[in-house]
């Protein structure tokens, strides 16, 4: 039973799971949201001695406020790759039936720290064990979930989504010495709140704080973290209601959308696409609210055999790349993690027909961009999908100069925070192929490089550079894009099929 405190008046009792109504299936988004969960979890090449695995936990950490702010109030935005003490998602709902219902469950990773200690109870940083296998004392996680179902009503409901802390011991084999796991209490809590907007419409606000302290605000994050609530993000699902896409809400809603405010997390709709594109904007029973930003209804690659927990992965490249760890590298990696072991299983098993589908997969063939504009043709990026956004035609002043789609601009990233691949470019000429506007208001313009040898088949596939205006200097009116032939149908270098 979860219980809410309306405005400081009597507490009110939300309906439990054995309600007699059936659930929303949050298991059509599982995948995903499990792929939310563990991002950054633990990356290439999985090892305790990496430095990457030594500044893990990107996504959705809430901190202790009293660390969080040490240096003043956090800035909120809409990706939760920046550290906070608080979650909020704000969405719209449709309202079918006076009896709706909705059920949201929090879910995030509870840091636990791994302690080897040897036969005498020592603690020790790798103890090897009599079977040939090797223990690292490291930091794992332990993956938590809190449910809510509550009458969709205005008012507020109230309930904890921490977790207490906790000691489990491991025997290891042949007397060896122990495994101890430690988990410190992390304390949070989510506000549930429905506020009527008009006539069957409703702004569904979710908050989910951590409500703990460090003790010393000047803590180290790794200690820091043993507090925190890490990859938090929120599963909702409704019966006799539907959710409105923040990203196609349709005109009607479009300013109500607007008036959503999502902090440190980024709402989409969950569950399978439609079949169709619908009249007045996307709706689904299931959304998700990430700390990743996502388009709706996203979806795992069926090729994709399972987790390698890297940021962006590609499954080729990382796979193909573990491969090729040294028997050491693997014996570090299976000796780090568990999770890492499982990567390094499936690997060394994978079949030959799975490895191939990895290989690249052509999910649609959209129609090309206008006739006037050969060298713009991703299949993400079709004109005419965004009112008001054209990024073919659309453009931006750049030091007095209108810069878009033809124009010719010479690179110079910023230094501080560029990409270091962008570093290599630059002084180098370029050439503008869009204007994209992003979620956060910022705006980037899409280049290909202009003694590229592949820039064509890059504009042809709409794989660019992105720069914002402030980093690129005009030299000049556009070009004609018409003159650039490109092939068509490109070939993957070994020309075995086509690659998307």
């Amino acid at each position: 039973m979860a219980e809410g405190l309306v405005d400081g008046r009597a507490p009110r009792t939300a309906l439990v799971d054995g309600s007699g109504r059936p659930a929303p299936t949050f298991e059509a988004m599982s995948a995903v949201a499990d792929a939310v969960l563990y991002e950054g979890y633990l990356l290439y090449p999985y090892r305790r001695s990496s430095p990457k695995n030594r500044a893990r936990w990107q996504f959705g950490v809430l901190f202790p406020r009293d660390w969080a702010e040490a240096d003043g109030p956090v800035s909120p935005g809409v990706s939760g790759s920046a550290d906070s003490w608080y979650q909020r998602t704000e969405c719209l709902l449709r309202v079918n039936r006076p009896d709706a219902v909705v059920r949201l469950r929090v879910r995030y990773l509870q840091l636990q720290h791994k302690q080897v200690e040897d036969a005498d109870g020592r603690p020790v940083e790798s103890l090897a064990c009599g079977d040939g296998t090797v223990q690292l004392t490291f930091e794992e996680a332990v993956a938590r979930a809190a449910d809510l179902t509550a009458a969709l009503d205005e008012g507020e409901y109230r309930f904890a989504v921490g977790s207490p802390a906790g000691t489990d011991t491991e025997e290891l084999p042949g007397g060896a010495g122990r495994i101890v796991r430690r988990r410190a209490e992390v304390r949070a809590s989510t506000v549930l709140v429905a506020e009527r907007l008009g006539e069957g419409l409703f702004r569904l606000r979710v908050r989910t704080a951590n409500e703990g302290s460090v003790g010393d605000p000047r803590a180290p994050r790794d200690l820091a973290l043993r507090h925190a609530l890490i990859a938090t993000h929120t599963l909702l699902g409704v019966e006799g209601a539907e959710f409105v896409s923040l990203i196609d809400p349709g005109r009607a809603l479009r300013e109500a959308a607007r008036g959503c405010r999502n902090d440190f997390t980024f709402p989409v709709l969950g569950g399978p696409p439609p079949a169709g594109a619908p009249a007045d904007g996307s709706a689904s029973a299931l959304l998700l609210s990430s700390p990743i930003i996502l388009p709706d209804h996203p979806q795992v690659a069926p090729e994709s055999p399972g987790d390698l927990h890297d940021a962006g992965e590609i499954d080729e490249i990382l796979t193909l790349r573990t491969m090729l760890l040294t028997d050491e590298e693997k014996r570090e990696a299976r000796a780090t993690d568990p999770r890492a072991a499982e990567i390094l299983d499936r690997v060394d098993t994978m079949p030959p027909e799975v490895f191939e589908r990895l290989h690249g997969a052509i999910r649609s063939l959209g129609p090309a961009a206008a006739a006037s504009s050969p060298t713009v043709r991703p299949a993400w990026w079709q004109e005419g999908g965004d009112d008001g956004l054209s990024p073919a035609t659309d453009s931006v002043l750049v030091g007095g100069v209108r810069v878009g789609g033809g124009s010719p601009v010479r690179l110079r990233p910023r230094g501080r925070g560029a990409d270091a691949q962008d570093m290599f470019l630059v002084g180098r000429t370029a050439t503008v192929a869009a204007v994209f506007h992003d979620v956060d208001g910022s705006t980037h313009l899409a280049v290909t490089v202009d003694d590229d040898p592949a820039a064509e088949l890059h504009g042809w596939y709409g794989r660019f550079h992105y720069f914002r205006p402030d980093e690129v200097e005009p030299l000049g009116a556009p070009t004609s894009r018409t003159q650039r032939r490109l092939p068509s149908r490109p070939r993957d270098p070994l020309h075995r099929r086509p690659s998307a």
